[in-house]
């Protein structure tokens, strides 16, 4: 491998590294950096402000950041709507953990579940973009293995697969874990400066959607 080549490699890792490193510009809301659309996105649920996490399960940085999310979330008000949108990049992999993520959503078990995918993947080495390695993990975890097939195959998960397709398309996400308030801001730890601050930038963008 030539120089040029291994540079172009990292370069390219450094922007998965660095979530939307290339697409956030520097913002200021009390000192920390987020990102304002030129032509906001239509939310799904009016009257409530929106907060999406963009995220993989693949993804180290989103491992990394999910437990304090967690925390965070189950601490948000009422007039708060939080959604996740898995997100491929085109690899199989990670197109089938976000597969994976819809399919336990149609089932009513990513609450139960959302954490120890990560695990399996990240801790556990699980290789969950194998179907038959899946099917008996799931078993595992509880899930009825023909419910979730069924599931997993369903017209409703692909459908569902196709429109957060189109929502993350729509906010140009080329890294994660990335976050967007209200179809209008961006944020991500690289630009607020770490996974508190992050969550600490999300809150005062939810503050200033209210207004």
């Amino acid at each position: 491998m030539n120089r040029r080549t291994a540079l172009q490699q990292l370069a390219a890792l450094a922007v998965l590294a660095s979530p939307a490193a290339t697409v956030l510009a520097a913002d200021s809301a009390g000192g920390a950096s987020f990102r304002t659309l030129p032509t906001p996105v239509p939310t799904e649920v009016q009257g409530k402000v929106e907060v999406i996490e963009f995220f993989s399960y693949g993804c180290p940085h989103c491992h990394d950041f999910e437990p304090l999310l967690e925390r965070w979330v189950k601490a948000l008000p009422a007039d708060v709507n939080f959604v996740r949108v898995p997100i491929t990049f085109n690899r199989p992999d990670w197109t089938a953990y976000a597969k994976l993520y819809v399919t336990l959503e149609a089932l009513g078990e990513v609450n139960r579940q959302h954490a120890a995918v990560f695990a399996a993947l990240h801790e556990d080495r699980v290789p969950l973009h194998d179907e038959a390695v899946l099917l008996e993990w799931v078993a595992k975890r509880g899930i009825d293995k023909v419910k979730f097939n069924e599931a997993w195959k369903s017209f409703g998960v692909q459908s569902r697969l196709s429109r957060l397709a189109q929502i993350a398309a729509s906010y140009r996400v080329n890294g994660v874990p990335l976050m967007a308030v209200n179809g209008r801001y961006l944020a991500s730890a690289s630009t607020a400066g770490g996974y508190d601050n992050l969550l600490k930038t999300v809150d005062q963008l939810i503050v200033r959607s209210r207004g």
